[in-house]
């Protein structure tokens, strides 16, 4: 499996080798040694393992947990395909307000890792897109908050093509400017902690 660092500090994306035969292919799009030689420590605590389905165009996030420390996430894409985005929202973090992106799908099998207090957002590329999370910490609706996929400032690459469905969550998530006036952002040291 190889690993590479994103631009926001602490992401990282995992590309696992497969191994196609005449059956098809096997591939582990997780491995516990690679992602320890990368990031020095062992995947954190699972506590919560989802998926989320959906259609083309449908584009969710960009999504973050306001209790400190946050939650870490693990993404990988097992059905469809999905541009797949990190952004870094932890008020002192040296690459605060940076983002970057991954295209996940059943191809590639790769995987992206998110450290606590990084956002998250995806747009789904085609219908029937699969994500999968494990999650240090399980959902609670009340500690999930939205900064806006949408917001000129922080400038995501929507594919043109793409009209964006939004749940009304996230078509009413304010900018990034207004979450960090509003003390809404994680604390880069407090995501440190884990």
């Amino acid at each position: 499996m190889k690993a590479r660092e994103l631009a926001v500090l602490g992401a990282v994306e995992f590309s696992p080798t497969r191994y196609p035969d005449d059956r098809g292919l096997f591939v582990s799009t997780f491995q516990e040694k690679a992602f320890t030689e990368t990031l020095g420590r062992p995947l954190f605590p699972v506590r919560q393992a989802s998926q989320s389905v959906s259609r083309r165009g449908v584009v969710r996030g960009v999504h973050f947990t306001a209790v400190a420390p946050g939650t870490e996430k693990y993404v990988h894409c097992p059905r469809g395909s999905a541009l797949d985005f990190v952004v870094d929202l932890r008020i002192g973090s040296p690459s605060f307000g940076t983002w970057d992106y991954v295209v996940l799908d059943e191809r590639s099998f790769r995987a992206v890792y998110l450290p606590a207090g990084v956002g998250h957002a995806f747009v789904a590329l085609e219908d029937d897109t699969v994500m999968s999370y494990l999650m240090s910490a399980g959902y609670v609706a009340e500690h999930e908050l939205a900064v806006s996929v949408l917001d000129p400032e922080l400038g995501l690459p929507i594919p043109r093509d793409i009209t964006p469905v939004l749940s009304e969550r996230d078509r009413l998530a304010i900018t990034l400017a207004e979450a960090a006036d509003q003390g809404m952002l994680p604390r880069f040291a407090h995501s440190q902690e884990n």
